[in-house]
């Protein structure tokens, strides 16, 4: 019995003793706050506190020492900031970012209900304006690091700035409707995202991201590669779609919405984006291409033909309107090949063969690398055309392929 007795005793020993501690180490973090120096020592002595004993993380007493102990950091940077004396611009902002950690936490310790029942806030108000106040620089903190290359802790800064709107600290202050920078930074988010090529953190705040008018149309682009590297199709599809009818002349929607349709094999699909593009532009480039290439894929030759020639009187430098012409024709070839006695077409065979060889040449000459695409066709061609050689030029670069 006395010895249950001299284990009670000791544990109020080492309770008071751990009490009087942290009183002392209290006492010491507020002396240095209010010199304003040692102010590093003053917050080991605090975060000493919360890593020594887990019972001490619900001291909101510790949690408030330590804020005003950041508060009075910032107010030392800041102060050097404007004085343009010396000062690490990145520990300025880090300051703005861990001062709006330890308010969420405090907020939340803060929130608490006693044992009726009953919650008391007694720092929200006040913490809430100082962080209201200071959240530019979470923004500028972002944007500072974007311009080191350091993509992963600028998302950060953004993410806080995004994500404070919906803590109960700002409960009233209705950021998500009264801050106007708020898609900017979710495109900011997005875009170091994008850079560090995470899908997660790319599309995490995308939907705000695209209601910065001035920069919607590459936080989509994002949102697409996003998707693309989680092999998410149907998302990736339906952002190439939506892209497009908001932006359809922005380079990046069309091509990759057309391909798709074409890799899938739908020409039909890609002639109708095509169409509708040119009801935008009906001069550009790409929208006439993507046409022809779709006419060719449905077999319709003559009206490919026709819009490849118009292509190359606009332009002729463009090498894929010259292949179009003459895939065209060789397929035409095929057709009369198929046909029930096609010595009969050997006039017309010959003329289609004719008529295709100067367009793959040209060709060949506009895009030398794409042997693939030019070299199986004039081996055919010079075949047929008894071009001797010519085929044994065209043999030889085969039998490299």
């Amino acid at each position: 019995m006395a010895f249950c007795r001299w284990l009670v005793i000791s544990g109020c020993c080492l309770l008071a003793t751990t009490v009087m501690a942290q009183k002392k180490e209290l006492s010491l973090a507020r002396t240095y706050i209010k010199s304003g120096k040692n102010l590093d020592k003053a917050e080991m002595l605090m975060t000493d506190l919360l890593s020594k004993d887990p019972e001490n993380r619900k001291n909101d007493k510790i949690y408030q020492t330590w804020f005003q102990i950041v508060t009075k950091q910032y107010e030392v940077a800041n102060e050097k900031l404007y004085l343009k004396q010396k000062y690490d611009t990145a520990a300025f902002f880090n300051i703005t970012r861990k001062l709006y950690a330890i308010g969420a936490t405090l907020d939340t310790l803060d929130a608490q209900p006693d044992e009726k029942g009953r919650v008391k806030l007694n720092y929200r108000e006040d913490h809430a304006e100082l962080l209201d106040h200071l959240r530019p620089n979470l923004y500028y903190g972002g944007t500072y690091y974007l311009r080191k290359n350091d993509y992963a802790t600028a998302f950060d800064f953004f993410e806080t700035y995004l994500e404070a709107g919906q803590w109960p600290l700002f409960t009233g202050y209705d950021y998500s409707k009264k801050d106007t920078r708020m898609p900017e930074t979710a495109y900011w988010a997005t875009f170091a995202g994008y850079k560090m090529q995470d899908a997660s953190r790319t599309l995490r705040y995308c939907k705000e991201a695209v209601k910065d008018k001035e920069r919607a149309k590459y936080a989509m682009q994002y949102a697409c590669e996003a998707y693309h590297w989680q092999d998410d199709e149907a998302d990736y599809l339906k952002m190439l779609q939506q892209g497009f009818a908001a932006y359809p002349e922005f380079p990046y929607f069309f091509p990759r919405l057309v391909d798709y349709y074409q890799g899938k094999n739908q020409p039909d699909s890609a002639l109708a984006y095509a169409e509708q593009a040119l009801k935008v532009n009906p001069d550009t480039e790409l929208f006439l291409l993507a046409k022809s290439v779709a006419l060719l894929n449905l077999e319709r030759y003559d009206e490919c033909v026709k819009l490849s020639e118009q292509l190359i009187s606009k332009n002729d430098t463009l090498a894929e309107p010259y292949f179009n012409i003459a895939t065209a024709k060789l397929n035409q070839v095929l057709e009369l090949d198929k046909r029930d006695n096609p010595r009969q077409y050997r006039s017309q065979i010959h003329q289609l063969y004719m008529e295709a060889l100067p367009r793959m040449e040209k060709y060949r000459q506009l895009a030398p690398d794409e042997k693939r695409k030019w070299a199986p066709a004039l081996y055919r061609i010079y075949l047929n055309l008894n071009m001797g050689k010519q085929f044994e030029e065209i043999d030889k670069v085969m039998k490299t392929l």
